[in-house]
């Protein structure tokens, strides 16, 4: 079943009729309605590409978010192989929230961490959302170790609305551990490459995403605080999370003239969602691309790299 956005309402209503007309054949011997429902199909498809063609930040923000959007756990099924999750911490607890492991990506053995949403509401609810505690960070810095002891690649899918906030999280030390796993991205010696591929909030995804090279999906989203919180700080009213959204600079388009990315990751006609196979194709492409880009630096020239990376950031942004 497709899950429609809330500008996407005609569009429902025309796939609606086609398939309803498509239903009234199956159960009516003799009719024929494929000439009419061809019709349909293709002033769908129309509309789905005038839709799509030019999304408002807000507009993106939605389709970052689609419940069936392919997650972190979708890509490393459909990407790599012989993969071997590690859990915990070694402190406290095992975080649902970031999974990680040992993974091969082609010929290449290499760390994959990411944030995981959860695909229906039990998973969501056992991994809040893809909001990771400091267990899930602490994991991540663990795995990034392990990484750069034995000259592996690390790989960080990023989907999160950002670190959990709540106040045994806070105990735990979150700040702390959100910078650590920063620290951790800046310091190892091997290539690190990141795509943002559904949200990028906060100091939750930059833990993850303090990579050599960035990419995000077309209609993904990064952004230092979500459009709502900003409205409720800003304007006192979270239902100006529209201008708020504009106000962000938080789209791909927007994060590659800032130099905060480098790369934008074309979606499928109408996003990701509606074409999970045609997207993950597309990210590993990517994600190739970027590690070949690395493999030739030595462990100081990828530290050089991602320092000079970030101080470069904003150099040349966006006019106010």
């Amino acid at each position: 079943m497709t899950n429609y956005l809330d500008f996407e309402k005609s569009l429902a209503e025309i796939e609606g009729k086609a398939e309803e007309l498509r239903a009234m054949a199956r159960t009516t011997e003799g009719m024929d309605v494929e000439e009419e429902a061809g019709a349909l199909d293709r002033k769908a498809a129309t509309m789905l590409t005038d839709l799509y063609k030019d999304l408002t930040p807000w507009r993106k923000c939605q389709v970052a978010r689609h419940p069936n959007r392919p997650h972190c756990k979708d890509y490393i099924e459909a990407l790599f192989e012989e993969y071997t999750p590690l859990a915990g911490d070694r402190n406290f607890a095992d975080d649902q929230a970031v999974m990680g492991g040992l993974a091969r990506f082609g010929d290449t053995p290499v760390v994959v961490i990411g944030h995981e949403k959860g695909n229906d509401t039990k998973s969501r609810i056992e991994r809040n959302f893809g909001m990771a505690r400091p267990e899930g960070y602490r994991k991540a810095i663990r795995l990034m170790d392990m990484a750069d002891r034995f000259n592996l690649p690390v790989i960080t899918l990023v989907d999160t609305p950002g670190a959990y906030p709540g106040k045994g999280a806070e105990e735990r030390g979150q700040s702390e551990a959100i910078a650590r796993s920063t620290e951790m991205c800046l310091k190892a010696g091997v290539p690190l490459v990141s795509v943002i591929i559904g949200e990028g909030g906060s100091g939750g995804a930059v833990a993850f995403a303090s990579a050599n090279r960035v990419a995000m999906l077309e209609h993904s989203v990064y952004s230092v605080i979500s459009p709502e919180g900003c409205a409720s700080i800003l304007w006192k009213d979270s239902e100006k999370m529209r201008e708020a959204a504009e106000a962000l600079r938080l789209t791909a388009q927007d994060l590659m003239k800032l130099r905060v990315i480098d790369r934008v990751i074309d979606e499928p006609k109408g996003g990701a969602h509606r074409d999970p196979t045609g997207a993950m194709a597309s990210v590993g492409d990517a994600i190739r691309a970027m590690l070949d880009g690395l493999k030739d630096l030595s462990r100081e020239e990828l530290v050089r790299d991602r320092r000079e990376k970030f101080l470069k950031m904003g150099a040349t942004g966006l006019a106010a």
